[in-house]
């Protein structure tokens, strides 16, 4: 077959490119939204002092790994979403949409629980005055508003499990816009503004993530998903239907969670070789997540599609689906692979215009060696992001976080450790977390080829379920 005819199978049809496309630009865009937000944050605070932001980025990168359990747990209700739609029960939306909501309530009461923990841990650390009043203070606050945090990426799902993702899009761009502006007015003092610094930062992002949430609220309860989807007459707590989205849930919000952590983690050992190895760590894995980060957008959309079509009983369209996402992953990382091989001082240079030439010179030689690293693994990094969402879409979820466990706290953490402690060097030490990401693509993969997902659902059996057991 011609090249030109298998470009237009590829593209054409149910589960092809042009569909999941369709799907996933909104979400691309919504998270390089969600990225530019928090480069402004930390932006703000660097202009507002070096404590400020030091001690915001050490805050988050504690706490979000905590918060990150109860928002990847929330985002999951997408694949109930999804199949509900794909089986044609459209009724029974509403209901699940509320149970997700219920379990931002309890998420919100837990966590914000655990904020009188925050000082005495931050303490503990031993860092100076400053930085920890600026920890204790952005965390504090992180915590107590988490419940806005959850709420609004589980609202989000009903639109994105039904395919309506440039709602998301919209309600993403529009809270980016208030958030730079509160940012500034509240942490500088301006336009009648108290100057609260990291204070305001924090209240920045929990008042706009109250805000996302009131709008799809006010969308999500709309005359027509009222009578459709049963958004507001499904209120009621569905114990069964609850444990579900925590069976099947769960497991997605701590493997979340603990990759976070274990790369925190990485970056605590790397450190202990010295201030350049650790900011050439830094620099490769912020230049590797600006490209990598919108993507995760892709895996919501692959997990969507799946869902969908497990949901009506199609599973070769759910499988074409996540190969279509694949290949098409697999052309953009290419490409930024180039860019990484070919292009580094380019891709320095805004972190050099600011930077010591002296000092800088050592750290920029080293992120050259590192983005080789980030070329090899970033292939297999979104292999795992996107057979990892077809498993998660028809609900295998404890095999992803039962890899990720193994391979990330035994496979990636030990070496590294082993090799900092032996004198190995940076490189030695990098060789741990991209041989874990190769492993860890290649294990998604072949899970999702052996097809076992085909036959798991997340949601309960229908009428023409049940009767075709009967019969």
């Amino acid at each position: 077959m011609p090249w030109s005819e298998r470009l237009r199978a590829f593209w054409r049809g149910e589960g092809g490119g042009r569909e999941v496309l369709a799907i996933a630009y909104p979400l691309i865009l919504s998270q390089m939204s969600i990225t530019f937000q928090g480069f402004m944050d930390r932006l703000f605070l660097t202009w507002y002092g070096a404590e400020a932001v030091a001690g915001v980025v050490t805050g988050l990168f504690t706490t979000w790994p905590l918060i990150a359990v109860f928002i990847g747990t929330g985002q999951y209700l997408t694949t109930f979403v999804a199949q509900y739609h794909g089986a044609g029960r459209p009724w029974r939306i509403g209901p699940a949409v509320w149970q997700g909501a219920y379990f931002s309530v309890l998420a919100g009461v837990v966590v914000a629980a655990l904020s009188p923990l925050v000082e005495p841990v931050f303490r503990s650390a031993g860092h100076p005055p400053e930085v920890l009043a600026a920890e204790v203070t952005y965390s504090r606050i992180l915590l107590l508003g988490a419940f806005p945090a959850v709420l609004v990426t589980t609202l989000a799902s009903f639109f994105a499990g039904r395919g309506e993702t440039r709602v998301i899009l919209l309600v993403n761009i529009a809270t980016t816009l208030v958030d730079t502006v509160l940012n500034y007015l509240w942490i500088f003092g301006k336009g009648g503004f108290p100057r609260m610094g990291v204070a305001g930062a924090a209240w920045s992002t929990v008042l706009v993530q109250a805000l996302g949430a009131a709008i799809y609220v006010a969308l999500i309860l709309a005359p027509r998903h009222r009578r459709e989807q049963a958004t507001l007459s499904g209120w009621r707590l569905e114990p069964a239907l609850l444990g579900r989205l925590l069976r099947f849930g769960l497991p997605t919000g701590l493997q979340y969670s603990l990759e976070v952590l274990a790369f925190g983690l990485f970056m605590m050992i790397v450190g202990r070789l010295g201030t350049a190895p650790l900011a050439a760590t830094s620099i490769a894995f912020n230049l590797n997540m600006i490209v990598f980060l919108p993507m995760l957008g892709l895996g919501v959309a692959v997990s969507s599609l799946v869902g969908r079509y497990v949901g009506a009983g199609r599973p070769a369209l759910a499988e074409r689906s996540t190969w279509s996402a694949f290949w098409m992953s697999l052309a953009y990382f290419a490409l930024c692979g180039l860019a990484y091989l070919l292009a580094p001082a380019v891709l320095l240079a805004p972190y050099a215009a600011g930077a010591d030439p002296a000092s800088f010179s050592e750290v920029a030689r080293l992120t050259t060696v590192l983005l080789r690293f980030v070329t090899l693994y970033s292939i297999f990094d979104m292999m795992n992001v996107v057979f990892a969402g077809g498993l998660k879409g028809a609900g295998d979820t404890t095999y992803p976080l039962v890899a990720t466990l193994v391979l990330g706290w035994v496979a990636m953490l030990g070496p590294t450790w082993l090799a900092v402690e032996s004198g190995a060097g940076l490189f030695v030490a990098w060789a741990a977390p991209t041989a874990y990401v190769l492993v860890l693509g290649v294990l998604m993969m072949r899970r999702f080829r052996a097809g076992r997902w085909k036959g798991l659902r997340v949601i309960e059996p229908g009428p023409a379920d049940l009767d075709t057991r009967v019969a």
